[in-house]
């Protein structure tokens, strides 16, 4: 494994674009300590560090620290991260399915691409003014902001969190362009895994060797559930990430002047888990607000104390059996809904059909789509199924282990599933690299079973 990650270095385009690539991930770390002027980072920490963890708000809290790396705790210019940016891509994604201006366009290539990227950045600007006048909105009620500097604060908070995430987008871009790819993407996970090592000196600082351990602290037994949970997880999400379901298909031969052309075999891959990570984001983003609007509700009047509040309250608290329910039913919701927005069994049919391959015992066009819709539709029940899973993981571990749930977030959800993928394919990239220059892959055969070449 060493001699093959020393190849890695050995290519000297390979050896400049992973320089390149880490390079601005380090400057992309170092943004986080420039802290907004007239913030009080002091009460910020005091007041983020007491927070309840459990309550809805202290869970979308947790959830936002996941994607932007932790800085809620301090007032960061990159304290908004890329979610913006993602959050707009999502947004036109979805709208592409229902505007017909925003189809056209994607029907157009490379040149339709380009213009509902620039979109995206436009609107990119919106989402973070937005996104950061409630972050400095929340600083403020908190006494982060000193006495007397409330309004100027707030102002260059807006600006300068936008002008971050606006830089952010475009290190993104210079890694898709100069570095190793898939840049938006690499920013999340080094975000995500910024939280790992701080994770790792609060289990050390709360483990002992004592059997029998008490509440609060990590015992040998449960310091082994941890690290094996943890390594079965990653397993299961790389497994199911990689899974394909392999269509047959059947190439027709043709007469080209003298020679039979075609009638080649080969296979359409359709992935099992086809929506990724995003049936869980949606699912949990949405899943926050019954707990808030209840929580908020409470508080009117003498509705707090009323028996109906008091079990809704209690029934959507991520510890019930009815909050994982549902949240069980909105991953299986999302994940067919975002299959269906991505995958389009007739465009798929018609385009087999004008490149002259079809399916063996299936008629092309209307049957062909019919039984990929059927395929599909089967195989993403349980891709539905595994992301279920891994989603109430945490929540299982921390009801039934003791486990905080700062520490269960990292045995599954939506931040294990990314850094699983993100790093998935990045070693595939670099493997192709290295296959094309005549150096041996990382794995014995030179292809990562599953890699989708």
């Amino acid at each position: 494994m060493f001699s093959k990650l020393v190849n890695v270095f050995k290519i000297p385009d390979l050896r400049k674009k992973i320089l390149f690539t880490i390079m601005l991930l380090c400057i992309y770390r170092v943004g986080f300590h420039i802290h907004v002027p007239g913030t009080d980072n002091e009460v910020i920490q005091q007041q983020t560090s007491s927070r309840d963890s459990s309550s809805p708000l202290g869970r979308m809290a947790e959830t936002m620290q996941m994607f932007t790396g932790g800085t809620l705790s301090r007032s960061s210019l990159f304290g908004l991260g890329i979610m913006p940016y993602i959050s707009a891509s999502i947004i036109l994604m979805l709208l592409g399915e229902v505007w017909e201006p925003l189809k056209k366009l994607r029907q157009e290539g490379m040149q339709g691409q380009r213009k509902i990227q620039e979109y995206t950045r436009y609107l990119t600007v919106p989402l973070c003014v937005i996104q950061a006048l409630m972050i400095m909105t929340w600083l403020r009620s908190m006494g982060g902001i000193y006495p007397g500097m409330e309004f100027s604060t707030t102002l260059l908070g807006v600006i300068g969190m936008t002008a971050g995430t606006l830089f952010l987008m475009w290190l993104g871009e210079q890694i898709d362009e100069y570095g190793i790819g898939n840049g938006i993407s690499l920013l999340i996970m080094a975000g995500i895994l910024s939280r790992m090592p701080g994770t790792v000196v609060q289990v050390a600082q709360n483990s002992t060797l004592k059997v029998g351990a008490i509440e609060g602290q990590y015992g040998p037994g449960k310091i082994m559930f941890i690290i094996a949970a943890f390594l079965f997880v990653v397993a299961g999400a790389i497994l199911i990430t990689q899974a394909q379901r392999r269509i047959p298909i059947q190439q027709a031969r043709q007469m080209r002047g003298r020679k039979m052309v075609g009638g080649v075999r080969h296979y359409l891959p359709l992935r099992v888990n086809h929506g990724g990570v995003m049936p869980i984001i949606f699912a949990s983003s949405l899943m926050m607000f019954p707990g808030i609007i209840i929580d908020q509700i409470a508080k009117i009047g003498t509705l707090g104390g009323s028996p109906v509040m008091m079990y809704l309250a209690g029934a959507f608290t991520p510890q019930a059996w009815t909050y994982n329910f549902v949240y069980i039913v909105m991953i299986f919701a999302f994940s067919y809904f975002w299959t269906t927005v991505q995958f389009q069994p007739k465009d798929l049919a018609k385009s087999l059909r004008d490149q002259g391959s079809f399916v063996p015992g299936l008629r092309p066009g209307h049957r062909t789509a019919e039984y990929l819709e059927k395929v599909m539709t089967r195989i993403t029940f349980y891709g539905a199924a595994f992301l279920a899973v891994i989603a109430v993981v945490p929540q299982l571990v921390t009801i039934l282990m003791g486990v905080d749930w700062v520490v269960a977030s990292f045995l599954g959800g939506t931040g294990l599933l990314i850094v699983v993928s993100v790093s998935l394919d990045l070693v595939q990239r670099i493997e192709s690299q290295l296959v094309m220059h005549n150096y041996e892959g990382f794995s014995d055969s030179g292809k990562i079973k599953g890699a989708r070449r």
